[in-house]
Parts: C-alpha cells; sequence; structure tokens
C-alpha cells in the first residue's frame, strides 16, 4: 500500500546569527524568526516569514532592528524547503556613510529567499537572504541597497 503526503500547515521558529551590511560598515546581528507555510501534496509551498534583526549597540547611536516581512513560494520535500518572494522591511539602525555615522530610518521593499534544511527529524539549519531598496534621502547615507544574510538552528511543527 502507497501512502501519500497530506496538504499541511507548518509552524517554523529559529534564531540566526550572521551579518547585516547598511553603508559601509558590516555589523553582527543576532536574528530571531518565524514563519508559517502551507504545503500542498505536490510540493508546491506558500509561506509568511518574519525576521526581526537585532544590532547591538556598538557606540553612541544604539542597538538597530531591521525587521523584514515576506510573502513566498517554492517547493517543499521531507527534508528541505526552499522558497523566494518579496518583502517588505521596516528599519532604525545605526549606520555609516563614507563621511559620517547616524541612525537611518525607514521602509524598504525588497526580495527574499529562504531555505531550511532538516538533518534530524524536526531539527534543521536555516539560511535566509534579503536584499532591500532603502530609498529616500538621508545626511548618513544615499538611497541604495541594503543586503542581509542570516543562518541559524530551526525547529519545526507540522499540523497535518
Amino acid at each position: 500500500m502507497l501512502t501519500r503526503r497530506a496538504e499541511a500547515l507548518e509552524l517554523r521558529a529559529g534564531v540566526g546569527l550572521g551579518g547585516i551590511l547598511l553603508g559601509t560598515v558590516p555589523r553582527f546581528a543576532v536574528s530571531p524568526h518565524v514563519g508559517l507555510s502551507w504545503r500542498r501534496e505536490s510540493g508546491l509551498l506558500f509561506a509568511l516569514n518574519d525576521n526581526v534583526s537585532i544590532v547591538p549597540a556598538t557606540g553612541q547611536l544604539g542597538v538597530g532592528v531591521y525587521n523584514q516581512t515576506g510573502m513566498s513560494v517554492g517547493y517543499v520535500s521531507k527534508d528541505f524547503d526552499i522558497s523566494l518572494g518579496p518583502s517588505l522591511s521596516i528599519y532604525s539602525m545605526p549606520a555609516c556613510g563614507p563621511t559620517l555615522c547616524g541612525r537611518v530610518v525607514g521602509l524598504a521593499p525588497g526580495g527574499h529567499g529562504q531555505g531550511n534544511f532538516y538533518v534530524s527529524g524536526r531539527l534543521g539549519i536555516s539560511v535566509s537572504a534579503n536584499l532591500d531598496w532603502v530609498g529616500g534621502q538621508s545626511l548618513v547615507l544615499p538611497g541604495g541597497w541594503a543586503a542581509m544574510i542570516v543562518a541559524g538552528p530551526v525547529f519545526r511543527w507540522e499540523v497535518r
């Protein structure tokens, strides 16, 4: 007898460690993340992801926060899932330009990609990457791209 995989909802949560580059100075970031996905029997995946990157204070400008929320479409199997889609980020970050450092605050549209690779049942490794367009006028930075890559453990819960 053959069994087929049923449609399922999945909740993922984890924390990543990595870097964020907004301006000319890369910074260390701790990034808790959560995702909700709906997978179909065919392997098609629809997902909502939220990733909050917290940049520890390194000077007078204080802590930075970069919150990225995205919707994505991808593929899922028993051992991994990958997805790509648009995102929207809200941020308040210390940043340095070529001549001046300061706090930048704003809203940025962009794209998000994520891969979760399960190495031991429900426990796995998550890798996430964003590329956002940070526009507008600032004394610290001109408009441009902000990139972020984080990786860390992930745990999944499934409801079938």
